[in-house]
């Protein structure tokens, strides 16, 4: 059994420029909040990194 971590999934899916409107858990659980904190982690990381450099 594979256990699932939507907090790693969410920043995986940032890294891979996967909209944060691509959750795939149910709007309101405890996996769709960690998917979408994963998912900011890295985006905002990155908007960071990128307005630097302009």
């Amino acid at each position: 059994m594979t256990d699932r971590d939507p907090f790693a999934e969410g920043e995986r899916a940032a890294r891979e420029n996967i909209p944060a409107e691509a959750n795939p858990y149910s709007d309101g659980s405890d996996e769709h909040a960690l998917w979408s904190a994963g998912h900011e982690k890295i985006a905002g990381t990155m908007e960071a990194r990128e307005s630097e450099g302009s």
